[in-house]
């Protein structure tokens, strides 16, 4: 249980670093030029939260506890379960959102397998360094 904890929260915190350093330092023009007349003024606060204690939780239970402790495998199945989330959402969007541009869902698809391998290993590190 401790082991499932840590890497949880290396997850937590990989994935919250980086998608701040993305959202913030990186990306963010070009969702505002994507679909900055979709975007809200400011987030929905709840709705974030809930997203960055909620989407770990997949990581380590859909990708790092199957992975067993080997970290490509947790990384290439971590770049594929962020492919298929924010896939999720991008390709809805772009099949129901007027407006919504193609080269914004494949770019926020790249970055959902970045973020998630990143995630997936630094929680895999965690994992791996509790001997069970």
């Amino acid at each position: 249980m401790v082991r499932t904890a840590l890497a949880y929260v290396a997850a937590l915190v990989a994935i919250g670093v980086m998608d701040f350093i993305w959202l913030r330092l990186i990306a963010m023009p070009w969702y505002q030029s994507g679909m900055g007349h979709l975007m809200a003024p400011s987030p929905n606060v709840l709705g974030a939260a809930l997203f960055y204690f909620l989407f770990p939780v997949g990581v380590v239970l859909f990708v790092v506890l199957p992975a067993g402790g080997e970290v490509s495998k947790a990384v290439l199945m971590g770049a594929l379960f962020g492919a298929f989330c924010y896939g999720t959402f991008d390709l809805t969007s772009l099949a129901v959102l007027r407006g919504f541009p193609g080269w914004l869902a494949a770019l926020d698809i790249a970055w959902g397998a970045v973020v998630s391998a990143g995630g997936a290993a630094a929680a895999t590190f965690a994992w791996r360094a509790i001997a069970p």
